[in-house]
């Protein structure tokens, strides 16, 4: 079982900056690609950016030219850039990993860091 965690979170003012990391544990499956999501009270989990093997990127529109992801999947690491932070960028924010074994595809979670944007 891959084991996913996600570090960086913090309580930052507006405006501010954070950059948040994912590390997943070695295991005999291949990362296919890595997402970051979010949660805020009472809202549904969102996707924030997600990138592939292929280096491929996708950001949800509420945090297009302020929110970088990249990642090392050498070293089964992700991470994201925020910067310009905003209020509503207040949330649980959550890490996915999607491997392959052979031709069996599977996904896994970590359990989220906090980031708090308020002054």
């Amino acid at each position: 079982q891959v084991q996913v965690v996600e570090s960086g979170g913090g309580l930052v003012q507006p405006g501010g900056s954070l950059r948040l990391s994912c590390i997943a544990s070695r295991s005999k499956a291949s990362i296919t690609s890595m997402a970051w999501y979010r949660q805020a009270p009472g809202k549904q989990r969102e996707l924030v950016a997600y990138i592939d093997s292929n280096r491929i990127t996708n950001y949800g529109d509420s945090v297009k030219g302020r929110f970088t992801i990249s990642e090392n999947f050498a070293m089964n690491t992700m991470y994201l850039q925020m910067n310009n932070l905003r209020p509503e960028d207040t949330a649980v924010y959550y890490c996915k990993v999607d491997l392959r074994w052979g031709k069996i595809d599977s996904n896994t979670w970590g359990q989220g860091t906090q980031v708090t944007v308020s002054s």
